[in-house]
């Protein structure tokens, strides 16, 4: 009796609960977010972007604009034969800038004919030949060179590299190679030859970073088939990849070029520093960015002035077009291909 009061469960299975089932039609679900609400701020963030990227543009031309203008002095007395001169006398008011840009284009070409084959090579040995456990480390202290002052490389080039010139290298370039006519004259030390080198080992981490990343965009699929062939280690880097690259190999030597050409106070410490056009490369010259670093400062008359900034004006267009050409050939290697290791 007590148990059928309380009701006690019958024997045999029992009846399943049904969820709810709930009608969506009279509702819809509320959204996560309610852009309606915010829609404006994707219109700021929209200005703020478009704002940024013209900011850099009006940048270039307020620059470009400057330099014309302060350089309208000099253009009208001396036109277009300003960088065909080679008188450089402030005293008298006469201005060229022909032995800057012979010094400029001296030393530039000499660096690069330094750090091309030794950067092609570091990029060569990291990317394709290099140990794992080694490649990491090497490949920072490659790319470290890049951000050392220019400053320091100067000092190290004044204490160090000088006195090795004039020592050891110049004296055996004079006796070995001074029929060319390019190493005659006192080994002073302090010249074109130590320019075209203090830039040359500026210029490697650039050049060498841009080569191992082109090499890196070519397939490994590229190096396989090579190797299938046939073909050695050494001919597969040579057709399969160097061949692939060479077009951002190119634009990296040209990136070097100019860092190379606006380079300034590494150059200044060392090449002596004197308005000249000589044939060897044991004597003493000046660079655009020299020049303009050493007498800006002491540039009193207006004309003086004048021809300084135009002298900045040719070399930050000489630049931009360098470096232009140089991303250009790069993107046409690495364009659409995603960054990649192999082993």
């Amino acid at each position: 009796m007590a148990n059928q009061a309380l009701g006690s469960p019958r024997p045999g299975p029992q009846p399943v609960m049904k969820p709810p089932v709930v009608d969506v039609s009279k509702g819809q679900a509320e959204p996560i977010l309610t852009t309606r609400y915010h829609a404006w701020l994707d219109d700021v963030f929209s200005f703020a972007m478009l704002a940024c990227g013209l900011c850099v543009l009006a940048l270039v031309g307020l620059i470009i604009y400057e330099l014309i203008e302060k350089s309208g002095a000099s253009w009208r007395a001396f036109g277009v034969k300003f960088f065909f001169r080679s008188d450089w006398d402030p005293v008298n008011d006469q201005y060229g800038a022909l032995p800057f840009i012979y010094g400029t284009i001296v030393s530039s070409l000499l660096a690069l004919l330094l750090a091309v084959p030794l950067s092609v090579g570091v990029a060569v040995f990291i990317t394709e030949m290099c140990p794992r456990w080694l490649r990491g480390p090497l490949a920072f202290l490659t790319e470290l060179l890049a951000a050392i002052p220019s400053v320091i490389y100067g000092l190290w080039a004044i204490f160090v590299l000088v006195p090795i010139l004039r020592e050891d290298v110049e004296p055996f370039l004079g006796k070995t190679l001074g029929w060319t006519g390019l190493f005659t004259g006192t080994p002073f030390g302090i010249g074109m030859l130590a320019a075209g080198i203090i830039l040359a080992i500026m210029v490697v981490p650039i050049v060498s970073s841009i080569t191992r990343e082109v090499m890196t965009a070519v397939p490994s699929t590229q190096r396989e088939a090579v190797l299938a062939l046939g073909a050695t280690r050494w001919e597969m880097i040579r057709t399969g990849v160097l061949r692939n690259a060479r077009a951002g190999i190119v634009g990296g030597v040209i990136l070097g070029l100019g860092r190379a050409l606006g380079e300034t106070m590494a150059v200044t410490m060392v090449i002596g520093n004197r308005p000249e056009i000589a044939k060897s490369l044991f004597a003493p010259g000046y660079t655009m960015a020299s020049v303009i670093a050493n007498e800006f400062s002491e540039a009193t008359g207006d004309l003086y002035l004048s021809a300084l900034v135009e002298v900045g004006l040719a070399l930050f267009l000489v630049t931009i077009v360098v470096n232009i050409l140089a991303q250009l050939m790069v993107w046409s290697v690495t364009r659409g291909v995603p960054a990649r290791g192999h082993g």
